[in-house]
This record gives structure tokens, C-alpha cells and sequence, in this order.
């Protein structure tokens, strides 16, 4: 399977560089995957257009001030994005690096007086290990310090705004732990939500913290190739029992987001029981995937040639995805992470 078969023409303008007015008021594009008709809603609409006795399963994974800007012993500036904990003694994570070139171990990065990190692996190809010291909480300063990583397709001339620490977060976000945030979630208010509950829709809740893996691309050709980063996932007893008794009653189960599909079908067992656990998973989905517990999905345009739209791809068809996809550039749709959703059911 090439990679090539799974691109398309997305003007620049259709790159949302903000978040719509209100979360609710993004356009939604339904597509029926037996028909292959498309229809066009708002979010808002999802209230009267999912099953009332279906099961939406979400991802509260909360994305955290994962961007430092510092300063090296030299004098020059420095930009690292916090990937994941790595093992050692007190905080010491794995990180994405800019202008780390000539730097060696053991030498030292400024970020705030509060704040700073020793090189215990120089970076090498943009990556490195960083042990950092503090005065106080580590999280609690990195919200001082920190900030939000926005995807590097949003290009803005004022970069990060203040809004973006509400606007680039779920309503639902509860577990710190993300770099990027599950942006199909984007669009739920706290009235929705509770529109649908009162319509019959339960809501569940699973965490995957979102890893800069996310933007990397597929840098071969033949699909079958590539290999996912791990991200960490975890999923109650609870939730799973829940997802397990709603798909043997027959109900549907919708994922919001492509990291929920992920984890959901990395929990399931050859029983089709969802497995409760708190795991790694590197799940890669493309066509031929058989899906085992998700009936709906609702998500974002994703990239071209992307690990996302081949997921997608994967669930409804990739001719079907393609003709999607040139009805919302077609009705100028807007794409990627603060963009517009699809609802595929």
C-alpha cells in the first residue's frame, strides 16, 4: 500500500490558524459509510444525530505548558518541547530541542531563576535527555514558565495567545500528561455534553496522553512500513466494563478522536472485552484494519499522508474519505487542529 494514494490538495487558507468563535459552532461534515452520502451540520446538530442510546467514549488527557524557552551557558537561545519521562533520579524527560547544536552532556540550560536543566544526552538529531532542577513544584513551574505547544501548522505572527491555554484544551480535560490535545474534543461545551446526556447519550471517559509523535510524518513509501511512536494510555475497570456491556447490548460505541479509537482498539481482547489497564500502546491503523469495538467516529481533517488519515481512511473507506475530503475544500471547510469535524457513522 503506497503512501501517495492517501494525498490531496488543501489550499493554505483552509488551515485554521484560530478556534471558531464558539466550540459548538464549528461545521460538521456526516458521512454515512454504507451510503456514502454527505451531509452538512453544525456541532450543535450532534444532539439529534447520534443514537440516543449510544455510548461516547472521550479522551481527557489535559495538554500542559510543554514549550521552555531558555537560555545556554553560552549565552544562546534554546527551545525545548517536553516529550515524556524518562528513567533517573527526579525530573528528568526526553525533549525535543532547537538551536541545541554543539551542545555536549553535562552542560547547563537557564529557563527562569526557578528553573533550569543539565544535559545528561546531548541532543542529537533534534532529541536529547534534560534533568532539570527546581525551586518548588515542577509542574507548578512550568505553568509559570511554560507554554502551550501549538502545532507547527499554525503559523501566526503572535504565536502563542493567551486564549490558546482555554481554546487548545477539551472542557473535559482532567489528567495532565499531553504535548498536543485530542482536537475533536475541541468542539464539546459542558451544555452540549449535558444535551446529550439528557438525550440518552452516556459519556465515558479514557486517557491518552497525546505525544509529539502525532506531527511527525510517515517518511516511507510503503504504508506497512512505518512504525508508531508509543504513547501511554489509561483505562478504568469502570469505563471498560461499561464499553464491554454496551457493545454485547448492541449499542453503539462512538469515538471522539482518533486517540481514543487507538486506545479503545488497543484494549480490546479476542473476546471483544475491553481490558482495563494502564499501558504503552503503538497501534498503528491503516486499511485492512478490522475494527473491533468503535461503531461511530467522530474527528478533525487530518494531513495528508498522515498516520490520521489513514486511520480514518481505515474506517470508512479511502475512496469514500478522499470524496469527503474534497467536499469540505470544496465548501471551504476549515482543516486541522483548530478546524472543523467529521461525524462518521
Amino acid at each position: 500500500m503506497l503512501l501517495a494514494d492517501f494525498d490531496y490538495d488543501l489550499p493554505l487558507d483552509l488551515i485554521a490558524q484560530e478556534p471558531a468563535p464558539e466550540r459548538t459552532s464549528s461545521r460538521l461534515l456526516v458521512v454515512d459509510r454504507s451510503s456514502g452520502h454527505l451531509s452538512h451540520y453544525r456541532f450543535a446538530d450532534l444532539v439529534r444525530l447520534l443514537p440516543p442510546d449510544s455510548l461516547l467514549v472521550l479522551n481527557d488527557t489535559r495538554v500542559f505548558p510543554a514549550r521552555l524557552r531558555g537560555r545556554k551557558e553560552t549565552g544562546g537561545m534554546i527551545e525545548v518541547l517536553l516529550l515524556h519521562r524518562a528513567k533517573g533520579d527526579g525530573e528528568t524527560w526526553e525533549v525535543l530541542c532547537k538551536g541545541g547544536q554543539n551542545l555536549r552532556a553535562h552542560s547547563r540550560v537557564h529557563f527562569s531563576p526557578e528553573l533550569s536543566g543539565v544535559w545528561l544526552e546531548a541532543p542529537y538529531e533534534g532529541k536529547g535527555l534534560l534533568r532539570f532542577t527546581i525551586q518548588g513544584d515542577f509542574f507548578s513551574a512550568l505553568e509559570r514558565v511554560g507554554e502551550t505547544p501549538l502545532p507547527p501548522y499554525i503559523k501566526r505572527t503572535d504565536a502563542t495567545k493567551k486564549e490558546d491555554k482555554e481554546r487548545y484544551q477539551t472542557v473535559y480535560a482532567r489528567q495532565s500528561g499531553a504535548v498536543a490535545a485530542p482536537t475533536a474534543g475541541l468542539h464539546f461545551t459542558e451544555e452540549l455534553l449535558s444535551e446529550l446526556r439528557q438525550r440518552g447519550v452516556e459519556a465515558a471517559f479514557v486517557t491518552l496522553h497525546v505525544g509529539a509523535g502525532t506531527f511527525q510524518p510517515v517518511r516511507v513509501q510503503q504504508v506497512e512500513r512505518h512504525r508508531m511512536e508509543e504513547e501511554e494510555y489509561h483505562l478504568s475497570e469502570q469505563v471498560a466494563e461499561r464499553i464491554t456491556v454496551a457493545k454485547r447490548g448492541g449499542r453503539k460505541v462512538i469515538a471522539v478522536g482518533t486517540t481514543t479509537t487507538r486506545t479503545l482498539e488497543s484494549a480490546v481482547n479476542e473476546d471483544g472485552a475491553v481490558q482495563a489497564g494502564h499501558r504503552r500502546t503503538n497501534l498503528f491503523i491503516y486499511p485492512g484494519y478490522r475494527f473491533k469495538v468503535i461503531d461511530g467516529l467522530i474527528t478533525n481533517f487530518h494531513l495528508p499522508r498522515s498516520t490520521l488519515l489513514l486511520l480514518v481512511s481505515a474506517f470508512a473507506g479511502r475512496e469514500l474519505i478522499l470524496k469527503a475530503y474534497a467536499e469540505a475544500v470544496a465548501q471551504r471547510y476549515r482543516f486541522y487542529s483548530y478546524g472543523d469535524a467529521m461525524l462518521m457513522c
